[in-house]
């Protein structure tokens, strides 16, 4: 029991099951009701083998970050360590490689290959980006945050164009289209930017260990003050895409959903963002990360809402 339990905390089974939420909400709260009666039969079948695709990537990327970040985490989070301790490095970089491997094989029973060939080559290249993230990204200025950031969005983004031919995705006249181009893209933005807030956060956070290392992020080559600069520039620019998009939703008397948007969204980002200058400490900043992934997850389960609405 307790090797199956360090096994799901180097998966890290809360965000896999977070993505794979993501994906079921998007799949049967939006793409269902404005495309009802044109669903195909196989359709349910293959998004979920796209999303066990893409939850054995990400799982797939956890489990390689660990094993590259061993010297970094035993200053940073030696508590939580699992590769190296609980799970040899030989049987981490064999479940990696497993896992990577069914993932593009699901995404190759998912979708029709000959006319998808460039989402297989795009999940393929996510597992490549993951790799090298662990390897050499995550150590430099911005690159690492801007990787990680594209890939949360993708998880929304895959969905989206394996329902639609690429011509048809950004063809104004396909039927309900407009409606689940705004979706797919409104939610992949919000993932793409609380994403980039969140990981220059936990740069701060694992200063420590980073910087020990050789790693050269944000906190470390610019400061922790401009970093927070950065990270309250994006939370602003966040914040007042979300406010003009409650404004612009008002006229369709959804009540329900401004509110909800309001209390738990809006308003936790501004805490955050009261809370960023003021923090001082590992714990603040570990307190202000996980408030921003509570964040991300209200900002998605809001996809709940136009299940009613669409």
């Amino acid at each position: 029991m307790r090797l199956i339990a360090a096994f799901l905390k180097m998966i890290r089974l809360p965000n896999l099951i977070f993505i794979a939420l993501t994906q079921v909400l998007f799949q049967f709260c939006i793409y269902h009701p404005l495309y009802l009666g044109q669903i195909q039969p196989q359709d349910t079948r293959n998004f979920f083998l796209l999303v066990a695709a893409s939850v054995l990537i990400a799982a797939a990327g956890y489990i390689i970050n660990d094993y590259f970040d061993i010297n970094i985490d035993e200053v940073n989070k030696p508590d939580r360590m699992v590769v190296d301790k609980f799970i040899s490095r030989r049987w981490a970089i064999a479940w990696h490689f497993v896992f990577s491997a069914i993932a593009i094989l699901l995404t190759m029973l998912a979708l029709p290959v000959l006319q998808k060939w460039y989402l297989v080559l795009a999940n393929i290249f996510s597992v490549a980006v993951l790799w090298f993230y662990s390897t050499n990204f995550k150590k430099k200025l911005l690159i690492g945050n801007i990787a990680i950031s594209l890939l949360t969005a993708w998880t929304i983004l895959l969905v989206f164009f394996s329902k639609l031919s690429v011509s048809d995705a950004f063809a104004t006249g396909f039927h309900g289209q407009p409606k689940f181009f705004r979706f797919a893209f409104l939610y992949a933005g919000f993932a793409f930017m609380i994403t980039l807030i969140r990981e220059a956060i936990k740069d701060i956070e694992d200063m420590p260990g980073d910087e020990k290392y050789g790693c050269r992020t944000m906190p470390i080559v610019w400061g922790v003050n401009a970093t927070k600069v950065y990270i309250a520039v994006w939370m602003i620019i966040l914040i007042a895409i979300l406010v003009v998009i409650q404004i612009y939703v008002l006229q369709f008397r959804w009540w329900w959903a401004v509110v909800y948007c309001f209390v738990l969204i809006i308003l936790p980002l501004i805490y955050v963002f009261s809370k960023l200058f003021k923090a001082s400490s590992i714990p603040d900043y570990h307190e202000l990360s996980t408030r921003t992934k509570l964040i991300m997850l209200t900002g998605i389960l809001s996809m709940i809402f136009f299940y009613f609405y669409l």
